[in-house]
């Protein structure tokens, strides 16, 4: 597996009024949330991301429909389908991503451990690659 991401389980209560889902900053995604944003709409074809992280922490949840996440370390590469809100993926930080395959209906919910900051990516494959062979 990729190194520094890992798959989260939330834990969901049904009741005859449906379901419900909690996400708690620092206990079931292991960070402080200090952004969220949600990405849907995507049209078909189309891949996201592209990018990497200098030190900043995500967890990503397919709230609703699915979404295929591409993750590499520099050494590995895998593919994780998001497809269930009870599910979800935390992406550590030097570890490039890419979304496609998003379902018509897909909603996908991002929580980061940092505000904004465009210093903090890694736009280009090949340096994101030297800098991952450093560490």
């Amino acid at each position: 597996m990729v190194k520094n991401v890992r798959i989260l389980e939330f834990p969901c209560y049904l009741d005859r009024f449906g379901s419900l889902v909690a996400i708690e900053a620092c206990d079931t995604i292991p960070f402080d949330v200090k952004r969220v944003y949600y990405i849907f709409g995507v049209e078909d074809g189309v891949r996201r991301g592209f990018h990497s992280h200098e030190a900043l922490e995500q967890a990503l949840v397919c709230v609703h429909g699915s979404v295929t996440i591409l993750l590499d370390d520099g050494s590995e590469r895998e593919e994780i389908v998001l497809d269930d809100p009870t599910k979800g993926l935390y992406i550590g930080h030097m570890v490039w991503r890419e979304m496609f395959d998003f379902s018509p209906d897909a909603v996908l919910l991002v929580m980061a451990s940092e505000h904004y900051d465009t210093s903090d990516y890694i736009r280009d494959y090949k340096v994101f690659c030297r800098q991952a062979q450093r560490r």
